[in-house]
């Protein structure tokens, strides 16, 4: 079943996020599914912490992005979704490639929502799994 209330695709979320952190990071979105959002970052110096491994602050930045992405397009027209709580467990370091995350709601309620978000290095395997709690705010 679709849960999207606005309209969303790869080019939109790809628009909405030029000149920002994620831009400048690198992510890229891939695929907008009926219930899902799957983006990817680059392991790359800009993304690196010094031991080579990709920093888990930008995990969370993917994290925080995916689930902030799919509250904001499961709410009503001119709701905001604004972040209240994320946690991260960093699973597995990755030191080259590409980590790349999916997102799918966990509950969609009236005034919160909670999205789980399982990032994944370029071999399928678990490296961050995290989930944010978002407020969903009416139109003032």
């Amino acid at each position: 079943m679709r849960i999207w209330k606005q309209a969303i695709s790869v080019e939109e979320l790809t628009a909405i996020h030029v000149n920002t952190a994620v831009a400048h990071l690198g992510i890229e979105f891939l695929e907008v599914g009926d219930d899902f959002i799957r983006a990817r970052v680059p392991v790359a110096p800009r993304t690196q912490q010094p031991y080579g491994l990709l920093h888990g602050g930008v995990s969370v930045v993917l994290a925080e992005t995916l689930g902030s992405c799919g509250a904001a397009y499961a709410s009503p027209a001119g709701h905001r979704a604004v972040g209240l709580d994320i946690n991260a467990n960093h699973i597995k370091g990755v030191l080259s490639g590409w980590v790349t995350g999916i997102t799918r709601p966990v509950h969609r309620g009236r005034t919160t929502q909670v999205w789980q978000i399982d990032l994944h290095n370029d071999a399928g395997e678990l490296t961050c799994a995290s989930r944010i709690t978002m407020a969903v705010l009416a139109p003032k």
